[in-house]
């Protein structure tokens, strides 16, 4: 068995709006050296890369991944245990966990040093799973990626640095910009995909698109803008978000097209409202996993919380008393809807 160590981080708890609440959460993670074991997403694929427009694993072959996103990490680290790991991994049969390490909103900016340290942590207990990984640098307001363009470079190089001998990394560089221009957007990411490859020559980098990572169809344009001007760098993709409640056929539609000509991932998105809230659209969200099944486009759905939004897969106070997180006892709709679809055989 390989060797294991504990390490406990201390975060400040705010609620879902940013403010302090009246508790810390203290969370201890235990992690295992190595990479998780035979059977799982990483042991059958290897180092991913990207070929043509498709995500393909170590044999070349074009698969789709399909996993779960946490909320912030300031706001819920209790939510994200050995325990719920444990369950995403052999329960829901993930292939993948997006990490979400707000930057503003009291994230990441009000301690780099504490936060980068859990995302290490983090990072190392997915992959003791054998689930890929998802760093994702979750910029939102300010909506201009440049205004953390410094502390970008500081904190991805030694992510990378730490992680580059891992096969199961991908680098999420801006979850959501908005407010600017696709070209801003890809001078970012022009400038922050060289500090990773200085350390990590093979990892996959996402790339979030205008306007929410709508491809820029929130601000009235389409995904031609991206396909038209790429980002100028090798084994990338485009992010795509999209709430069924919200997004119509516009965006399915968009998405559609876009994935024929750029390679895309779906690295979040909800049944319910673009506010994470309200009623499930199963509908709509069953249209956009079938043309995700369809055309190979890996997907995370948001969120792995017990936040009170009908987008949280698990109910209030699930996480402070540390689960169960096996089974659907706990789970509201949208979480039963979304384990059942992450659980359905991999094509692998």
């Amino acid at each position: 068995m390989a060797a294991s160590t504990s390490h406990t981080y201390t975060v400040t708890a705010r609620d879902a709006s940013g403010n302090e609440s009246a508790r810390s959460a203290s969370v201890t993670v235990r992690t295992q050296a190595g990479d998780g074991g035979g059977g799982t997403p990483v042991a059958a694929n290897g180092q991913l890369h990207v070929c043509g427009t498709k995500l393909c694993n170590k044999n070349g072959k074009q698969i789709q991944l399909r996993g779960m996103s946490t909320h912030g990490l300031q706001w819920y680290p209790q939510c994200v245990t050995g325990g719920s790991l444990d369950a995403l991994a052999t329960d829901w049969k993930a292939d993948v966990v997006r990490l979400s390490m707000y930057i503003q909103e009291g994230g990441y900016e009000t301690n780099p040093r504490a936060f980068t340290d859990l995302m290490h942590s983090l990072i190392e207990q997915v992959s003791a799973r054998g689930m890929y990984v998802i760093v994702d640098w979750h910029m939102l307001d300010p909506g201009d990626p440049n205004h953390n363009l410094s502390r970008a470079k500081t904190f991805f190089a030694e992510i990378a640095q730490r992680h580059a001998s891992r096969p199961n990394v991908l680098y999420e560089i801006a979850n959501e910009p908005n407010h600017v221009s696709w070209s801003t957007i890809k001078s970012y990411a022009e400038q922050v995909i060289p500090v990773i490859r200085a350390q990590d020559p093979d990892g996959i980098v996402l790339v979030g698109t205008r306007a929410w990572s709508s491809l820029g169809v929130s601000d009235g344009a389409t995904e031609t803008e991206v396909v038209g001007n790429p980002v100028n760098a090798s084994n990338i993709m485009y992010t795509f978000h999209f709430y069924a409640a919200t997004h119509d056929g516009k965006y399915l539609n968009a998405l559609s097209r876009a994935a024929d000509r750029i390679p895309m991932f779906v690295t979040e998105f909800g049944t319910q409202n673009s506010a994470g809230e309200g009623t499930n659209d199963f509908t709509r969200s069953q249209q956009y996993l079938d043309l995700m099944a369809n055309k190979k486009i890996s997907w995370v759905n948001w969120n792995f919380s017990d936040d009170h939004r009908s987008g949280a897969v698990f109910t209030t106070g699930t996480c402070d008393a540390g689960g169960p997180w096996t089974g659907t006892g706990r789970l509201k709709e949208a979480g039963v809807w979304i384990r059942d679809r992450i659980r359905t055989a991999d094509d692998f």
